[in-house]
């Protein structure tokens, strides 16, 4: 007998996570209850049915799993998450439970290392000035005495804060570059397979001899506001800060006062509120290049999550190691 599995996500929120060729091979090891997922856990139809479930697939915009509804889910065995953290969607009693746990989290770190990549190669290019130069000046005179100073990849040294699965897949795709990659990461040493791509250092070190700043910290009480006005205030004249982690890891008001100055540039896909208050210089300032947080999986990058999580209940139905599960020790230190 096929295990019974259900879905918990918003629909509006997860288009392309699984399209029907995912739901056909899905369905090939499961018994799926309801095609339609979930999207509140507190009707009579909603508990009979999870009731039933060996699986709950959950994804963004599921309700909070609590202990209560926990209590409710008597069969459940595995919970496989289509989307990146589960910190906001799993009560600690899922995993006290006994429940296993694993997520698309590595699927999702694939398109932000991608856009991280392209910001470097955007900023240290200084593409986004020369684009408003050009717009300015279609004579190119402007555009060609930029061209004549010191930019563009060959040779600069980009740095790296935090070891994330983000940050190792952006130092891996740095390699195709001729630059210099520092990092800083506390939990990182020079046992760790990163430390052949990257040159380990303090943060303080890093800071001061970036041309590029990227932050790929997870966002943890500990974490808020590490990047403040000291620490902007180490970066060189004319570098440029890339924020695609979190908005509160950034002391905002430092940066946008630093930012003001002109010295340095920021990338920013992520900001602290999620959405920037109306009149927030980060629309405005120049050497900002500002993003709705779009570094993530949009649009059919989407599918590279569903893959992911039929893959790892594949493995769980066959009795195989999972290769994403989570550690509940390691749980605070994950993004």
């Amino acid at each position: 007998m096929l295990p019974k599995l259900a879905f918990a996500m918003a629909p509006a929120k997860t288009r392309h996570v699984f399209d029907e060729r995912l739901l056909a091979r899905l369905g090939t090891s499961c018994d799926i209850l309801s095609a339609a997922p979930l999207e509140e856990f507190s009707s009579p139809a909603a508990r009979s049915l999870l009731r039933q479930a060996e699986i709950l697939v959950t994804g963004w915009g599921c309700p909070y799993v609590s202990p209560e509804l926990l209590a409710g889910m008597p069969r459940l065995r595995l919970v496989a998450h289509a989307a990146g953290t589960v910190k906001h969607t799993l009560d600690p009693a899922v995993y006290e439970a006994g429940i296993v746990v694993t997520h698309a989290a590595e699927a999702n770190a694939v398109p932000v290392a991608e856009f991280t990549l392209a910001a470097i190669i955007f900023a240290n290019k200084r593409v986004f000035e020369l684009r408003d130069l050009y717009r300015s000046d279609p004579s190119r005179s402007s555009t060609w005495a930029l061209m004549d100073e010191p930019i563009g990849n060959y040779r600069r040294t980009v740095g790296l804060v935090g070891a994330s699965r983000i940050g190792r897949k952006v130092a891996s795709l740095l390699q195709m570059l001729e630059i210099d990659v520092l990092l800083a990461d506390p939990f990182v040493d020079e046992t760790d397979p990163l430390a052949r791509l990257a040159e380990l250092t303090d943060l303080d070190d890093l800071l001061a001899r970036a041309d590029i700043v990227s932050l790929h910290a997870p966002s943890l009480a500990s974490t808020r506001h590490m990047i403040g006005a000291r620490e902007l205030k180490l970066m060189r004249d004319g570098a440029t800060f890339i924020n695609t982690a979190r908005g509160a890891l950034v002391d905002e008001a430092a940066l946008i006062a630093e930012l003001q100055t002109g010295r340095m540039q920021a990338v920013i896909d992520v900001t602290d509120p999620e959405i920037p208050p109306s009149g927030s210089p980060f629309y405005t300032l120049p050497n900002v290049f500002l993003t709705p947080h779009v570094a993530g999986a949009a649009g059919l990058e989407r599918l590279r999550l569903g893959k992911m999580v039929i893959e790892e209940i594949e493995r769980f139905i066959a009795g195989e190691p999972l290769r994403y599960a989570i550690e509940p020790h390691i749980l605070e230190r994950l993004a």
